[in-house]
């Protein structure tokens, strides 16, 4: 079974998180776990990522830290994603030299083409749908997965309000992995290890 979903953190991580964790990766869909915990102190992350980096282990996830390569590095992750804000790609490569490094890329051509330049291992786009995570975020335009996808082989990952209703038209644009977060660990009816399995 192709794993194709990109798993992002839920913005607070308790106890009762590792187990309902495990059960989610038992899907064997998941490609990557982002560990996204913008308000939380260094120590803590450090923590909560060592814990999760045996369950990712464990199920053959990948472990991608956001926004901090440094604790990527101490985490002993399989890389760092990194925002147009964030540490920047050259300093985020010398930190972690061979490890995975995602670029976010909003529905820029023109930061799709720097990333290209960097030759990071994924670009990241959207957000192509409301989205509960980042509120506030620019819509990208659907034809920029089919444009980027002519340019170069870098795997794409699509991000932004994706749910089982929408997820498949990005697929046949090109998108390699779909990114969510909300629909997982959010959601109103079904538990993360049911909402998981809503994408075949």
């Amino acid at each position: 079974m192709k794993r194709f979903i990109y798993l992002i953190s839920p913005n607070k991580i308790n106890a009762d998180f590792y187990s309902v964790l495990e059960k989610v990766l038992t899907c064997k869909k998941v490609n990557y776990f982002q560990l996204r915990l913008k308000n939380y102190p260094k120590n803590k992350i450090l923590k909560i990522g060592k814990v999760i980096k045996t369950i990712t282990n464990r199920h053959k996830v990948k472990l991608i830290v956001n926004d901090n390569p440094n604790i990527a590095k101490e985490i002993g992750a399989a890389g760092c994603h990194i925002g147009q804000s964030d540490t920047s790609y050259r300093q985020t490569n010398k930190i972690l030299k061979k490890k995975i490094i995602g670029l976010t890329c909003h529905g820029s051509k023109r930061l799709v083409e720097q990333a290209i330049k960097y030759k990071v291992n994924y670009i990241a786009i959207g957000s192509f749908f409301k989205s509960k995570l980042k509120p506030n975020a620019k819509k990208a335009k659907m034809k920029l997965i089919k444009e980027t996808k002519k340019k170069t082989k870098i795997p794409i990952v699509v991000i932004g309000g994706i749910t089982n209703k929408n997820y498949k038209k990005l697929i046949s644009l090109g998108a390699n992995y779909i990114a969510i977060s909300s629909y997982i660990w959010n959601n109103p009816t079904l538990k993360p290890e049911i909402a998981i399995r809503k994408f075949n």
